[in-house]
């Protein structure tokens, strides 16, 4: 089939297609990116991870860390077809770029290797594009190192899918190792060749009694969604070969199965036959466009993938045309605003870019200079703009850190940056916090934020120090007292008096702050009252321990004024100084806020987040299964805000980097003892 021809059940033309690359963290997405660039002729060498010579993990962080850190695109093209694989990261931390590509893509391929620590990775990956519909190969890589058979491995693989995995090929050993596959639906058998094309071979003995047996086996799971092809196998009648290739293809765009290819993706075995079954059976620009709800009518619509800022080319926005044409000065809008005007159309092979002409449905480009797109965004050319067909929120925070520009001439120019760096990144929060005069950064993980921190310093040029951000502790009284506060000053021409009785009381819990007048008399003219609760109000956010003062009641009962020396600066100063002098004597204590924090892990590290949040002050409510996800569970805890600081570093090691949390305030708790002196003394160290 070429790119204008018709699918094996003569569909219509399905134009360039979009493939992403997902999987597991560490499976071997890039490597089989560099081995279909490499076998489709878009580049001479298969680079290597090891060596930061691959077209994928271009990036400065991608190469010092040696993963994924975020999208990568390459063109490419395969007997006469156009793709664009997206090599997507596997990391939890780095999820969010990958759901940024999911809902425009064609297929997806998922990169997953028989480990079965990494399934409960493998499911987190496949049910976003359960969710979203998306039809997916599962590419099992490193088979050259399994260390177990073909059929255990898919049955430990089974459980990540909601749909059946349905084996397309089976290896050929010799001794123990794999010499080559056969391929079920074509019934031919093929030995790997070195820097060669696979050679087609007999089936003799064992071999092909497995391969009738595994043939039989995917046959009974086309045939559970064909009546016809079920009665062909219960009549032991031999289907029509181009029966099967139906199958596999109608079964695969429906998302009733997940057929399974495999391979040796730093060999490039296995990666012929994978292409061959993304150009046969996967669906094309016109299926993902009707599954996203796209009306052209006539006028171009595009979504935004992502989004990045270069250094010479300004911000370039990677996008998948829908339907219409792209050029050179095509204007585009969103349903919320004007998204720009398109200053050139451009080819991506990694991080090199190439200026080309217009682009045309189906074809995924780099386009420049629109300032006003975000990833997410559908892009559309008509007066009236066309609805979102993508609706992406990020997963909520679970890590922090204070940002702060290493020089303070970097202040400006840092702001800019983190405009920038979120920008590229939605799953980075950047909260300005005014009480603790704090920029705090809030990403998905340790390494997210490390990641994003390199990025201020190396991409846009503001080299910042990070640490964790300041706990919301408050303080609170035990015991009340009236107290009289004086401010006489006397110093030629007029003076300053004020003289104020407070009577200042505990709350209850998260009762707040009241003040209130009692005065009789008129002891303090009532123009005054309201400098007096200004008073109150400033020496209430320092207390005795270092912290705003909540929960407390303060009532003016009693004072004098001087008809010619009082102000309201006066009654101020007097206001603040009853405050600063009784609540010392109230009994302070500190407060610090408790929040509900509720953990999603696999079931076999329950026992493990029972432990961590015992051993970090938690207080276990309960725990429950996590409602449609097998072999998942939920635990509710409250928890000091303290303790949650870094959390997420146990919860993942704890869960092989799947475990992830929630978390809101519920109330504020009394904080005594060795802890609570700890953290007052640190405070008066620090100002």
């Amino acid at each position: 089939m070429g790119q204008n021809g018709t699918g094996p059940n003569g569909g219509s033309t399905k134009g360039p297609r979009c493939i992403a690359l997902v999987g597991p963290f560490q499976s071997g997405k890039t490597t089989l990116l560099e081995a279909i660039l490499a076998r489709t002729g878009a580049i001479q060498r298969q680079g290597t991870v090891e060596a930061g010579t691959t077209v994928g993990d271009s990036g400065k962080e991608a190469r010092h860390h040696k993963m994924s850190v975020e999208v990568s695109v390459a063109t490419t093209s395969f007997m006469g077809d156009s793709y664009a694989f997206i090599d997507c990261p596997g990391s939890i931390e780095f999820i969010h770029d990958m759901r940024a590509v999911l809902p425009a893509i064609d297929a997806a391929i998922v990169v997953c290797e028989a480990d079965e620590k990494k399934v409960p990775q493998l499911q987190l990956i496949l049910r976003e594009l359960e969710d979203l519909n998306i039809p997916r190969f599962l590419f099992l890589n490193k088979i050259d190192k399994a260390d177990k058979r073909l059929t255990e491995a898919l049955s430990m693989l089974q459980p990540a899918s909601r749909v059946p995995l349905v084996l397309r090929q089976i290896p050929i050993w010799n001794g123990d190792l794999i010499s080559g596959f056969v391929d079920l639906a074509l019934e031919r058998a093929y030995v790997y060749k070195e820097a060669a094309p696979s050679e087609i071979i007999e089936l003799q003995g064992d071999d092909l009694g497995r391969k009738k047996e595994a043939r039989f086996s995917m046959l009974e799971k086309l045939a559970d969604h064909d009546d016809k092809l079920m009665e062909q196998l219960l009549e032991d009648i031999e289907p029509p070969r181009d029966k099967v290739f139906d199958d596999l293809a109608k079964d695969l765009r429906e998302r009733v199965i997940c057929p399974v290819l495999m391979g040796v993706a730093t060999r490039t075995n296995g990666v012929l036959r994978l292409l061959k079954a993304l150009r046969h059976e996967s669906a094309g620009v016109a299926e993902t466009a009707a599954r996203l709800g796209v009306n052209a009518g006539g006028e171009t619509v595009a979504v935004v993938l992502k989004t990045f800022h270069t250094t010479h080319g300004g911000k370039m926005s990677i996008a998948r045309i829908l339907a219409g044409q792209v050029g050179d000065g095509t204007t585009f809008n969103t349903p919320e605003r004007e998204a720009g005007r398109v200053a050139g159309v451009f080819k991506m092979i990694g991080a090199h870019t190439e200026k080309r002409g217009p682009a045309a449905a189906g074809e995924t480009v780099a386009l420049g200079k629109l300032d006003h797109a975000q990833t997410g965004d559908t892009l559309s050319t008509g007066k009236q703009a066309h609805p979102p067909v993508v609706s992406l929120k990020p997963y909520p925070p679970v890590l922090a850190v204070a940002v702060q520009a290493r020089e303070r001439k970097d202040d400006v120019k840092l702001g800019v940056a983190f405009t920038k760096l979120t920008e590229e990144d939605p799953s980075l929060t950047i909260v300005h916090n005014p009480e603790s005069h704090e920029v705090v950064m809030w990403g998905q993980g340790e390494m997210h934020l490390r990641v994003a921190g390199e990025r201020l310093g190396d991409r846009y040029g503001v080299p910042v120090n990070t640490r964790p951000p300041t706990v919301g502790y408050r303080e609170t009284i035990r015991k009340p007292i009236q107290i009289r506060g004086r401010h006489k000053k006397q110093s030629g021409g007029h003076g300053q008096f004020g003289d104020v009785v407070l009577d200042i009381k505990p709350l209850p819990r998260s009762a707040g702050f009241t003040f209130e007048e009692k005065i009789t008399g008129g002891v303090v003219p009532r123009n005054y009252i309201p400098s007096v609760e200004e008073g109150v109000i400033n020496a209430l956010k320092h207390g005795p321990l270092g912290f705003p003062v909540v929960d407390i009641s303060v009532a003016l009962v009693d004072g004098s004024y001087h008809t010619v020396d009082s102000s309201d600066m006066a009654f101020q100063t007097a206001g603040r100084i009853a405050i600063v002098e009784g609540l010392p004597q109230c009994n302070p204590v500190l407060l610090e806020p408790i929040h509900l924090v509720e953990i999603v892990c696999p079931s076999e590290a329950t026992a493990k987040m029972n432990a961590i949040l015992s051993g970090r002050r938690g207080q276990i409510i309960g725990f429950d299964t996590r409602e449609g996800w097998e072999g998942w569970d939920v635990v509710r805890a409250q928890m000091a805000e303290a303790e949650i600081g870094d959390l997420i570093i146990e919860v993942r090691s704890a869960t092989a980097g799947v475990g992830s949390f929630t978390f809101k305030f519920d109330h504020m708790a009394e904080l005594t003892g060795r802890t609570a002196d700890q953290i007052v003394a640190a405070r008066r160290a620090a100002e």
